[in-house]
C-alpha cells in the first residue's frame, strides 16, 4: 500500500514541478496566436475551453493500454509501479508535451509532418505509412476489446458481431463530423464513467482489505509465471505502453493542438493527460496484483484465460462493486478504448489527407478517405485479438522512440541545445526496448536473450553515434 501511495504522490509531484520545467524549456507564450484561431475551419480547427480539450485528450489516449496493458504488466510484480511512475514523468509526459506543442507551433500538423521537418523527407514518408498502419491497428484493437466487454453485459442476441457494427457506425460518424459535434459533446459522459471506474474500484479494494504488494529489492527478479518465462526487460516495457509512454499519443496530440486557445494550456492538456493516464494504470496494476491473492494467482488466472484481460475486468468489477457498480465500471472501461478508437481513425484520416494534400472541409473528400479506411479496419477485426494487440504494442513503442528522437533534434536545433538530454536519454532507452523486443519476442524473430540484448545494445550505440555525428556537423 505504501508503494502505491508513494507512486501516486510521485506522479502528482512530477506534474507540479517537472512539467513546469518543460514549459520553460518550450518557452510557452500565452500571447502567441494558436492554429485554432488562425486556421479555424469549423471541422478540425475549432477553439475550445482548455478543460474540454484536456478531457478529450485524456479520453483519446486512455484506451485499453492503461487497463489491459497494466493488468498484463502487473504479472511481473511491483516493479511495474516503478516503470509507470518513471516512464510517465520522464518519458511519456515529455513525449506528449513536446509532440503536442510542436504541433501547435507548426499549424497543427500531424506528427508525421513534424518528423519530416526535423528528421528529413525520407523519415517522413516512412513514418507516414507506419503511423497510418499503427492508427488502423489501434482502431481495430479498440473495436474488438469494447465489443467483447459489451457482449458480456447484454443478452446473447446482442453478440460480439452486433457490437462491432454499432461501434463501427459510431466511429464513422465521429471520424466524419466536426470535432465539437459528437466528440466534444459526449466525452464528458464517458469521462465520468472512466473516473468512476478508477476511483470506485481502488476504494473498494482498500476498504475490503486487499493487500497491495510493496516494491522491494527482491521484486526485481522475474515474477512472470508463464511457460515462455518472458523477462522483465524488454517485455514489461512493451506490455505497459499507454500507462507510461505511447507513440499513439503523438498521433492524438495534433488533434488537440488544433483546438488550444493558449500555449500555456499545453502543459495541462498534454502532460496533465499523460499523468492522469498513469494514475489509471497504477490503479489497475494495484488491483491486479492484489485481487487474485498475489502475483502467482494473477499469473495463473491470466494463463488459464489465455491472457484475456477483459475477463479480469469483469471478475474484479462484479466482485468489488456488485452488479450495478460493475456495469458502471465496465462502461468506464468500454469508454476508454471507444474514445481512443474514434480519434485513431480520425487521426488516420488527417494523416492521409496531409499525405494527399487534400482539404477536409468538403465531406466528399472525407468520405473518399474514410470508406477504404474502415473497410480495411473491418477485415482486421477477423484476426485474433491477442495477435493484433502484440503487434500494436510494438509498433506503438517504436513510434514513441522515433518521436523522442525527433524532439531531441528539435531541442538541439533550437536555442536550447543544453536541454536535449531531456529526450535523448529516454530515446536511447526506448530504442533498446523496441529493438530487443522484436528480436526476442515469439511474434518477432524469437532469438535467444544474449543475441537479442546484443542487437539492442548495437542499435543504441548506432543511433547515439549517428546523433553525435549530426551534432558535430550542425555546430
Amino acid at each position: 500500500m505504501i508503494t502505491f501511495i508513494i507512486s501516486i504522490i510521485a506522479l502528482v509531484t512530477g506534474y507540479a514541478f517537472y512539467s513546469k520545467y518543460l514549459e520553460r524549456v518550450m518557452n510557452a507564450d500565452p500571447g502567441r496566436v494558436t492554429p485554432a484561431t488562425t486556421m479555424n475551419d469549423g471541422i478540425d480547427y475549432v477553439p475550445m475551453p482548455w478543460w474540454r480539450v484536456f478531457l478529450i485528450q485524456f479520453l483519446n489516449i486512455a484506451g485499453l493500454g492503461p487497463i489491459f496493458g497494466a493488468i498484463a504488466g502487473a504479472m511481473w510484480g511491483p516493479v511495474a509501479f516503478l516503470w509507470i511512475v518513471l516512464g510517465t514523468i520522464f518519458a511519456g509526459g515529455v513525449h506528449d508535451y513536446f509532440s503536442g506543442m510542436l504541433s501547435v507551433r507548426h499549424d497543427g500538423k500531424s506528427i508525421t509532418e513534424i518528423i519530416g521537418i526535423y528528421l528529413g523527407k525520407q523519415a517522413k514518408q516512412v513514418m507516414r505509412v507506419f503511423a497510418i498502419v499503427l492508427l488502423i491497428l489501434v482502431g481495430v484493437v479498440f473495436i474488438s476489446g469494447p465489443a467483447g466487454l459489451l457482449a458480456g453485459l447484454t443478452p446473447t442476441s446482442l453478440d460480439f458481431t452486433f457490437w462491432v457494427w454499432v461501434i463501427f457506425i459510431y466511429y464513422i460518424l465521429a471520424t466524419l463530423l466536426p470535432i465539437d459535434k459528437i466528440i466534444g459533446k459526449i466525452y464528458p459522459v464517458f469521462g465520468f464513467a472512466l473516473l468512476f471506474m478508477a476511483i470506485s474500484l481502488i476504494t473498494a479494494l482498500i476498504v475490503k482489505g486487499y493487500h497491495i504488494p510493496e516494491l522491494s529489492a527482491d521484486n526485481f527478479k522475474n515474477f512472470h509465471y508463464n511457460k515462455e518465462n518472458l523477462p522483465i526487460f524488454p517485455m514489461m516495457f512493451i506490455t505497459i505502453a499507454c500507462g507510461a509512454i505511447s507513440g499513439f499519443h503523438a498521433t492524438q496530440s495534433p488533434l488537440m493542438a488544433r483546438c488550444l486557445k493558449n500555449e500555456k494550456e499545453g502543459r495541462k492538456v498534454f502532460y496533465g493527460a499523460m499523468v492522469t493516464e498513469g494514475v489509471v494504470a497504477l490503479v489497475w496494476a494495484a488491483i491486479s496484483m492484489s485481487f487474485f491473492n498475489g502475483l502467482k494467482g494473477l499469473n495463473d488466472v491470466m494463463i488459464a484465460q489465455n491472457g484475456n484481460a477483459a475477463w479480469v475486468v469483469n471478475e474484479v468489477s462484479y466482485s468489488l462493486l456488485g452488479t450495478f457498480g460493475a456495469v458502471l465500471a465496465i462502461l468506464g472501461v468500454v469508454a476508454a478504448p471507444i474514445t481512443s478508437g474514434d480519434t485513431a481513425f480520425r487521426s488516420a484520416r488527417l494523416t492521409i489527407a496531409d499525405l494527399l494534400k487534400t482539404s477536409q472541409k468538403p465531406i466528399k473528400n472525407r468520405l473518399i478517405i474514410v470508406i477504404p479506411l474502415f473497410a480495411i479496419g473491418f477485415l482486421l477485426t477477423r484476426i485474433n485479438f491477442d495477435v493484433i494487440w502484440r503487434y500494436f504494442a510494438w509498433a506503438n513503442q517504436t513510434l514513441a522512440a522515433v518521436v523522442l528522437w525527433t524532439i531531441t533534434v528539435y531541442l538541439w536545433q533550437s536555442k536550447k541545445k543544453k536541454y536535449y538530454l531531456i529526450t535523448l536519454i529516454p530515446a536511447l532507452f526506448m530504442t533498446a526496448v523496441v529493438t530487443t523486443y522484436i528480436m526476442l519476442a515469439p511474434e518477432g524473430f524469437s532469438l535467444s536473450r544474449p543475441v537479442s540484448y546484443s542487437i539492442g545494445l548495437f542499435f543504441v550505440i548506432l543511433t547515439l553515434t549517428l546523433f553525435l555525428i549530426y551534432q558535430k556537423k550542425s555546430k
